[in-house]
């Protein structure tokens, strides 16, 4: 992503220039304050997306440390470009200070042994390697958040391989992790599905877990006499249910719309719809305003007649689902 510059005062100051100038600035709506001394031009900062956001206020922290700094967990994760799940996080860095978790110039510090540490270059930022990343967030995030970034590393690339496998993240777990941190992370890896095939969907999938709804099965292959229509994000094929998750990407991104418009994609999507109907399914879709909360979602899923789990029938993964003793 091509971020906005920042605008320093201790670069105005070295020019002999009035920094104070650009507090006025930023009083008069011209700039916004990203952090004390660093600004950046409002209306860059006012078309960024909220992860766009994250990521140039980590930048910003990372101008004013006095030295180079090891971002980890949200904040490595966003500079990886490894879903980050929620609007509002702190800048994560490692320290070497038995300590940690402390939070010093809008830093928050966390223990790391460096001698466990891998360290990668991101965006011209240190940060924690892909595997301790993933970890981390499975170790310290919420559940949903563990799934998002797991799914992401195992899923295939467009033209490769996967970025990291199950073998690889469970071997980076021994010696870094208490036995609660552990199974936290054990949990994430086993429910782990690359077939999972956006953030959106990864975070459905678990919430669905959690609120104790039947396990859908990934990507299904619909066909019809005409051939084949498509794959759905998610299928219950038992109760001739199949579900979508709308996401924006593909009306926005380029590489999704390959040259189409957003209105020649909404019509592909509702003949497509209209053939899946055919063979006899319901077809539900939901988009990330559903998922704002599990209740949100729990009510949607009800109300669209998704199946829940039997009494006593745990998930994938061996857990049962939320409330469940």
């Amino acid at each position: 992503m091509d971020l906005p510059a920042l605008i320093l005062s201790s670069d105005l100051a070295r020019l002999g220039r009035d920094s104070r100038r650009l507090a006025r600035q930023a009083e008069a709506g011209e700039l916004r304050r990203l952090r004390q001394g660093v600004y950046v031009r409002a209306e860059a900062w006012d078309a960024l997306q909220h992860w766009e956001r994250y990521t140039l206020l980590i930048h910003a922290a990372a101008s004013t440390l006095r030295s180079r700094t090891v971002f980890c967990r949200q904040s490595a994760a966003a500079l990886s470009d490894i879903p980050v799940l929620g609007k509002r996080h702190p800048v994560h860095a490692c320290t070497s200070d038995a300590g940690g978790g402390r939070s010093r110039a809008g830093v928050r510090r966390h223990f790391v042994d460096p001698e466990s540490l891998q360290i990668e270059e991101r965006q011209g930022l240190l940060v924690t390697s892909r595997a301790r990343t993933v970890l981390d967030l499975a170790a310290f995030g919420s559940f949903e958040q563990a799934v998002a970034a797991v799914d992401h590393v195992i899923r295939p690339a467009r033209n490769g391989p996967p970025v990291l496998n199950l073998e690889l993240l469970e071997a980076g777990i021994t010696g870094n992790y208490t036995a609660a941190a552990t199974r936290r992370i054990l949990t994430a890896l086993e429910f782990g599905d690359p077939a999972s095939g956006s953030p959106g969907e990864s975070l459905s999938r678990a919430m669905m877990h959690r609120l104790g709804f039947k396990a859908p099965l990934l990507q299904h292959e619909i066909r019809d006499a005409r051939g084949l229509v498509g794959f759905t994000d998610f299928e219950w094929p038992e109760d001739g249910l199949s579900g979508e998750f709308d996401g924006l990407a593909k009306y926005r991104d380029s590489s999704y719309l390959n040259g189409r418009t957003a209105a020649d994609v909404v019509i592909e999507e509702k003949r497509r719809e209209d053939r899946i109907r055919a063979t006899g399914r319901r077809v539900i879709r939901w988009t990330w305003s559903e998922l704002a909360s599990l209740e949100r979602f729990a009510a949607f899923l009800d109300a669209k007649g998704v199946p829940r789990r039997a009494p006593g029938i745990r998930g994938g993964n061996g857990q049962p689902p939320l409330g469940s003793a």
